[in-house]
Order: structure tokens, then C-alpha cells, then sequence
């Protein structure tokens, strides 16, 4: 179910405060269904805080308290009743370094439906062939389902863990500085297969890579200090940005 404006996650008016330090001043944002949303900004802006809210993963830090609205589907997922391992597979994670599990590459991919319940070998036999033909990385691993992931290159065991994240058709995936850790052709590899996909997911992507968001998200969010400075289609904000702190950004004279 989304929303009438075609929005899968809705978010309004979220702070974040670890201990008397408030992170986040108060986001409202919606994600549309089947888009890439990139997330900028400089370093310490809140970007990573404030995706980590959308799939609850900063529940176990000490002393954080986070206030306002964020629903998945119209659901509150901060209310006592939310199923965190419902809402975990349903809006996946993909994190900055790679980080498969230390056992085969057909093992990473089934991990997740295993976790579900589901037995039937032909079901994952099938689920763990098409998330990583979705992931691009089939045909690199193929003859190699049996190795352990963690043998393979940097963009390689990326594209796994994106094929993981996939295999349990979750309605959204989001991404903490997907490429930031490789090479340039690696990342390449990642960015044609997030273009690839963003109209059978939801992404929502947090990079500190101008030219990446530019070329392959909708919409940008642009955050400042834990504020939201502005957000819209991509290729207007980059072209006419409506703020001049957006535009100083988008123009290197700071960040």
C-alpha cells in the first residue's frame, strides 16, 4: 500500500537526539515508490543517521531518542507492535563496506529466505539465481556459488550483498555509501545496477558523490547540520538549485 502521492515511506518531522545532542532537527521527506533517492551532504550532516531511522537500525544505540513519524506502507514503524524482522526485510540495508557472511556465495543469498522459513530447495535454488542475475554479478559467480564470498573483489562482494538484500523481495533497499569503498570501475559496476533496478525497488541512497547522485537518482535530498536544506528532482536541483547553500554545495566551495 502507498500513500495517494505514490509514497512508500513517509517521514514527518523526525529528531534525533543521542543523550542532549540533537543529530536531527526535525525531517520531513517522502520516498516515491520505484525511485532512487540520493541523500547529500558533508560529512556529519545527519545523512547516514537519518537513513539508519528508516529500517530502525539505530534502535540499539544508548541513550538515542527519536521523535516524530516515519511509516512504511502507512504503518508506524516506531510503534511497539512493528515487527522489526518483517520491517528488516522489507526495507533492506546494503552498508558502506562490503561485508558478505564468511561462507559461500549460495549460502549469502539464501541466509535471508532460510531466516524466513522457506525449505523448498528448487524456491531458493531459483530466488538465489535471480537476485544475482538483478545484482549483475551472476555471471561472474556462476561456476563459483560454492566459494566463500568473501574471496571475491571488493565490487564483486558488493553486487552479493545487493543480491542478498534482493532475494527476500523487500520493497526497499537502502544504501549507506554503496560505492565509497571501491575502486572506480567497481563502482560503476554498483551504480549501472542500481540505474538497472530502481524501477522494480525503492532506493534510497546516502553519497557524498555528487556525480553518482546526478547520474543515477530521481531525487536528492540535500541535508545540512541535521537539517533538511532542500529536496526535488535531481536534475533540477543540480541545474537550479533553489537555495544558495544548495547551490555553494553543489558547486565544491565547501563540504
Amino acid at each position: 500500500m502507498v500513500d495517494n502521492a505514490g509514497a512508500i515511506i513517509t517521514t514527518k518531522d523526525v529528531h534525533l537526539s543521542y543523550g542532549s545532542h540533537e543529530a536531527l532537527h526535525g525531517i520531513s521527506l517522502d520516498f516515491k515508490e520505484n525511485e532512487l533517492t540520493a541523500l547529500l551532504g558533508p560529512s556529519g550532516c545527519g545523512k547516514s543517521t537519518f537513513l539508519r531511522c528508516l529500517n530502525r537500525m539505530n534502535d540499539d544505540i544508548p541513550n538515542i531518542k527519536i521523535t516524530g513519524n516515519i511509516r512504511f506502507e502507512g504503518k508506524n514503524i516506531y510503534s511497539p507492535k512493528m515487527d522489526l524482522v518483517w520491517l528488516r526485510k522489507e526495507v533492506g540495508m546494503v552498508f558502506q563496506q562490503p561485508a558478505p557472511f564468511p561462507f559461500s556465495v549460495y549460502k549469502n543469498i539464501a541466509y535471508g529466505l532460510q531466516l524466513e522459513g522457506i525449505r523448498d530447495k528448487e524456491l531458493i535454488d531459483q530466488r538465489v539465481e535471480e537476485s544475482l542475475k538483478q545484482a549483475a554479478i551472476w555471471n561472474e559467480v556462476k561456476d563459483d556459488l560454492n566459494r566463500n564470498a568473501q574471496d571475491f573483489s571488493g565490487g564483486q562482494q558488493q553486487r552479493i550483498c545487493i543480491a542478498r538484500a534482493l532475494a527476500v523481495h523487500p520493497k526497499v533497499v537502502l544504501l549507506d555509501e554503496p560505492t565509497s569503498a571501491l575502486d572506480p570501475i567497481s563502482s560503476s559496476e554498483v551504480e549501472e545496477t542500481l540505474a538497472n533496478l530502481k524501477h522494480e525497488f525503492t532506493f534510497i541512497m546516502v553519497t557524498h558523490n555528487l556525480q553518482q547522485a546526478s547520474r543515477i537518482s530521481d531525487k536528492t535530498a540535500f541535508l545540512m547540520n541535521g537539517n533538511l536544506i532542500e529536496y526535488g528532482p535531481t536534475e533540477k536541483m543540480f541545474l537550479n538549485p533553489q537555495n544558495q547553500i544548495t547551490s555553494d554545495y553543489l558547486n565544491g566551495r565547501f563540504g
